[in-house]
């Protein structure tokens, strides 16, 4: 299941200064670098100008979503998913639509 989400970092609820922000996001760099690597990020990145990062997860279930967003990532505290949507590759779609979306049912 692809997982869309649009993230802002708000680093002003509990940072006491910039150097733990870069500390804090530094760590949060070596998680998301590794969760591309294991295949749990499909695409990463940070939007240019803003404290704000745009990421597709590769999840088998929501729980794992919350798992990974709640327990998994050094900045969740400082972190707001603005938007979590689900995706589908377009090639994917473009096949149901060549295909009228026929589904065989037994």
């Amino acid at each position: 299941m692809l997982i869309f989400t649009d993230i802002k970092v708000d680093p002003e609820r509990e940072l006491s200064s910039l150097d733990q922000l870069w500390e804090v996001w530094e760590e949060e760099t070596k998680a998301a670098l590794g969760a591309l690597e294991a295949g749990k990020l499909v695409a990463l990145y940070k939007v240019s100008g803003q404290r704000r990062v745009l990421a597709v997860f590769d999840v088998e279930s929501t729980d794992e979503l919350d798992q990974i967003i709640m327990a998994g990532l050094p900045m969740a505290h400082y972190l707001e998913f603005e938007q979590v949507l689900p995706v589908r590759e377009y090639a994917a779609f473009a096949e149901d639509v060549r295909n009228r979306w026929n589904t065989t049912t037994s």
